[in-house]
């Protein structure tokens, strides 16, 4: 299939808004809320019923720093603490969770815990007899995901500092594992540690751009789809640059 692009999720290039004191309540976000819900859907982004509850359901600003919390659905990646960290764009996480086919009862890696907001989408999803964990390299953006989670009552996510290019082997073998940073290639522990038939998402850097890759691991090998083109921060760690 031909290469769709999509927007980018990384700060070069994107018009930050300036952090200001939040001034918006309650029932304007949950407004907010319900209306970018219908706008992903009516742009294809969004599909599936349970990736639509959990969006409706997750408090998204509940994942963002204060000062930038007024402008939780608006499409545009804001700071976060840590080097380099940022929450995507609202409509980049059904980009991801779609065509992995992610759904109840899958055993969920996620490489990149950003603010906690996917980890949290991720797990309303599964459900109960679910499983997500989620790795985050920076020990100062996972101390702030983890007070999110917990903040939001997500208290049975399993939460790892770590190089997630290696991946967890003790919660092996994984249905579904989403990578949120771009590499050159994908680092093999992951490849190793997806279950067969389950498939794996990542910004691949290839011939000067950034494909969004979904990697399907069947009985012949590796299945390969390219989504479109975006722009994430690089991976860090072995299978990083310069690891």
């Amino acid at each position: 299939m031909g290469v769709r692009r999509c927007r980018g999720e990384h700060m070069r290039g994107w018009v930050i808004p300036p952090p200001r004191e939040p001034v918006k309540g309650e029932e304007e976000f949950r407004r907010e809320r319900k209306e970018k819900v219908a706008s992903l859907t009516r742009k294809g982004y969004l599909r599936s019923e349970r990736i639509r509850e959990a969006l409706l359901k997750v408090p998204r600003e509940d994942f963002i720093p204060r000062l930038y919390r007024d402008y939780a659905y608006e499409e545009v990646p804001l700071p976060l603490p840590g080097e380099e960290a940022t929450i995507s764009c609202p409509h980049s996480y059904p980009l991801f969770y779609e065509p992995l086919g992610l759904d109840r009862g899958h055993r969920f890696l996620e490489v990149g815990l950003g603010s906690g907001y996917g980890t949290a989408l991720a797990r309303e999803i599964v459900g109960e007899k679910g499983l997500v964990l989620a790795m985050e390299i920076d020990p100062v953006t996972l101390a702030f995901a983890e007070n999110n989670l917990r903040r939001t009552g997500y208290h049975d996510v399993v939460l790892v500092q770590g190089d997630g290019g290696l991946g967890h082997r003790e919660g092996a073998p994984y249905d579904r594992i989403c990578m949120t940073a771009a590499c050159d290639q994908i680092p093999p522990p992951l490849l190793d540690q997806l279950e067969a038939g389950g498939r794996l998402i990542a910004p691949i850097e290839e011939g000067g751009v950034q494909n969004l890759v979904v990697l399907e691991k069947g009985a012949k090998g590796l299945e390969r789809k390219v989504i479109c083109q975006v722009l994430y921060i690089s991976l860090r760690g072995r299978y990083g640059k310069g690891g």
